[in-house]
């Protein structure tokens, strides 16, 4: 695999600050099911780590077919791991999910997660060389950049910086942001199970060139939605950046721990204070449904990062992994409300 050139990595964060401000402007359409969005609010689901195991990996058909019969949402976002950590990662099994996706009757955003690429080179993962399998995601999931797997979706995609995988896209003046960062500290751990001890050139090529394009396309959607007036930003991402386990892992101490996000963070805090309205974090990663405020004051994330006090920025991780049997259910309220722009509720599956 070519490695990213000074160029290209340079590029990306150019290429990303082209994105159209067409994506935050137009009004909403319908989608190619013929549904049309409500001019007053609107609702999406959020799904991630999914499915996990064999059993839920059996079970996954269905729950796509009972989110199929929740006709009000407007899209599914999937916030990446659409498999188990010590799943191989193989062609087969990426084919299959692909087949599940495409089942989606509603648009379907997905974002990757690191198990299906980044810790691909676990040997009970198949040894693989993680920039490869990124690759064939690349080539099997996003094949067609600006269109949304299940029904399709007007998305801009950042294929010109070399991440299709990366969207933005607007309803009812909510502003989304979709970037590809990722667990691991944001794929900057060694490749062990390629009998590495230290990131290779190439993998650290990778991660300069996509966190050059993640901030590029946060700093472009935070500046449009200021622009339109949007009444909320919402970013998704796979990586939960505040993980609550880092911090009994000592990460206050060892802020180095998750240094791959601090650039991403970073885009984040000073887009949140230049936009000033809400803004909403979704993530999945860390399994476990989480609500809070991140970097709120008394955070011990705001050492962690180096920041002051974010007071609007509000983040949730999803419920995931092999025990997991729930959806999100987020609802948009009217554009006349002027409390929380978003709502949501744990919806459980029913079988």
């Amino acid at each position: 695999m070519p490695l990213p050139t000074p160029a290209r990595i340079l590029g990306a964060a150019a290429a990303l600050s082209l994105l159209s401000s067409s994506a935050f402007a137009g009004a909403a359409v319908a989608d190619d099911q013929g549904r049309q969005p409500n001019p007053d609010s609107f609702s999406f689901a959020v799904i991630g780590d999914v499915p996990y195991g064999s059993e839920q990996v059996d079970r996954f058909p269905q729950m796509v077919t009972e989110l199929n019969t929740q006709d009000e949402l407007s899209f599914v976002a999937h916030l990446g791991d659409i498999k188990a950590g010590s799943a191989e990662c193989s062609n087969d099994y990426f084919a299959a999910i692909k087949a599940q996706f495409d089942r989606f009757e509603a648009p379907l955003v997905y974002t990757p997660g690191d198990n299906e690429w980044v810790d691909c080179h676990r040997v009970n993962n198949g040894s693989y060389n993680p920039l490869e399998r990124l690759d064939e995601l690349r080539e099997l999931f996003f094949a067609e950049p600006g269109k949304t797997l299940g029904g399709n979706m007007p998305v801009k995609a950042a294929d010109a910086a070399g991440l299709p995988e990366n969207v933005t896209f607007a309803e009812q003046r909510v502003a989304f942001s979709v970037v590809n960062v990722q667990g691991s500290n944001n794929s900057r751990l060694p490749w062990t199970g390629l009998g590495l001890a230290e990131p290779t050139t190439e993998q650290l090529a990778e991660v300069q060139s996509r966190t050059a394009a993640d901030v590029a396309q946060l700093k472009q959607t935070f500046a449009d939605a200021q622009r339109t007036n949007a009444r909320a930003v919402v970013v998704m991402t796979q990586a939960d950046m505040f993980d609550p386990y880092m911090l009994s892992q000592g990460v206050t101490e060892n802020p180095e721990l998750v240094s791959g996000f601090r650039p991403i963070v970073e885009a984040i805090v000073q887009g949140s204070r230049q936009f000033g309205g809400h803004v909403y974090l979704f993530n999945g990663d860390s399994h476990i449904y989480n609500d809070d405020s991140p970097l709120a004051a008394g955070s011990p994330w705001l050492e962690v990062y180096g920041q002051e006090t974010v007071g609007n920025l509000r983040r949730v991780t999803v419920e995931g992994a092999a025990t997991s049997n729930e959806w999100l259910r987020v609802t948009v309220a009217p554009n006349a409300s002027t409390g929380e722009a978003l709502s949501w509720e744990r919806v459980p599956y029913s079988s």
